[in-house]
């Protein structure tokens, strides 16, 4: 039986439209087991209570568990890495974090491209980081931290959770714009260099605030200014270096990133569902408390917010000569 041409075309067209129609009944039912989340930093920083903020958000509009799972080490590069080589299928996602946008820089050979072999899902918050001061440090403020620094050459210690982390180059971008020199002291993560800082060892450090704000509201460390474009809501009476060095701003931030070739439909979903978290009044003031400020957008907003952080920090880090432990 000859079918006229209109009825062919018509079923050619159906049969085009097949794939699309099923990749969308996928992410409309999806996930329909549960998801991991892979955090490439350790259990209980801000990277991972982040990380389990919106998971859970998630796991409870979307019925199915989104787990944490923690794989620190190599500065996130063994997390990520893991996530570059998983199924595209949206049931192995990545917590990405500053430390990937600097990595693209800080390390002359990696397995993978972060812009190139990570799809952006969406942002998710900015951490604000810090600077500190162990309360016998005879400056009071940023200026006078300025003048002390120019006056003792070689003798303010700026320590940090390790070399080429966030914060480790939020003190190296100060040093560049306020035209002063600090001696590096890196340590193994936040908790030894918060350890020394509250026993006087080192004078100063950029710390993210959730680490640090019950030490400052105990008065064991003076909190100078907050790294981040505006104050913070947490201290609001704490200024922020821009007040002093201009066009200053460093904080650390978080999102979601799932492998290159992940459907976009469902990318688009989780999309949705984590901007309906970050609007949700619970969850922000969770944020809130912690002096972390929400970041909601497209997936393509999260992709140019990722360019222009590793452009900027490529700067920093080439500036510095950081490298990493």
């Amino acid at each position: 039986m000859k079918l006229p041409r209109r009825q062919i075309l018509h079923l050619a067209a159906g049969l085009v439209a097949l794939p699309a129609a099923s990749r969308i009944a996928r992410a409309q039912i999806y996930p329909t087991r549960p998801v991991r989340l892979i955090v490439g930093a350790p259990a209980a920083g801000p990277v991972d209570i982040s990380a389990r903020l919106i998971a859970q958000w998630l796991s409870d509009r979307l019925g199915h568990q989104f787990i944490v799972d923690n794989r620190p080490g190599a500065g996130g590069n063994i997390g990520t890495e893991a996530v570059v080589h998983a199924p595209a299928d949206g049931y192995t996602l990545l917590m990405a974090y500053a430390s990937n946008a600097i990595n693209a820089t800080l390390y002359d050979r990696l397995n993978y491209n972060f812009i190139r072999d990570i799809a952006p899902v969406g942002a998710i918050n900015r951490i604000a980081l810090v600077m500190e001061v162990h309360p016998s440090f005879p400056a009071r403020s940023v200026p006078e931290l300025i003048a002390y620094a120019k006056a003792n050459p070689g003798k303010l210690n700026m320590a940090s959770p390790g070399n080429g982390t966030g914060p480790h180059l939020a003190g190296e971008l100060f040093k560049m714009m306020a035209g002063i020199d600090m001696i590096h002291v890196p340590y193994r993560g936040s908790g030894p260099m918060l350890a020394d800082l509250l026993g006087g060892q080192v004078q100063v450090a950029f710390d993210g605030l959730s680490s640090s704000i019950e030490y400052i509201k105990a008065g064991r460390l003076r909190a100078l200014a907050v790294a981040t474009a505006s104050r913070s809501p947490a201290l609001p009476e704490i200024p922020t270096l821009s007040e002093y060095v201009p066009g200053y701003e460093a904080s650390g931030w978080c999102g979601v990133g799932a492998p290159r070739g992940t459907p976009t439909a469902i990318i688009d979903r989780l999309n949705q569902e984590i901007n309906a978290g970050l609007a949700d009044a619970r969850v922000k003031a969770q944020f809130a408390d912690l002096g972390e400020a929400v970041l909601p957008g497209s997936a393509a907003d999260f992709g140019k917010f990722i360019a222009e952080e590793t452009e900027k920090w490529a700067k920093v880090v080439k500036f510095s000569g950081a490298k990493p432990d």
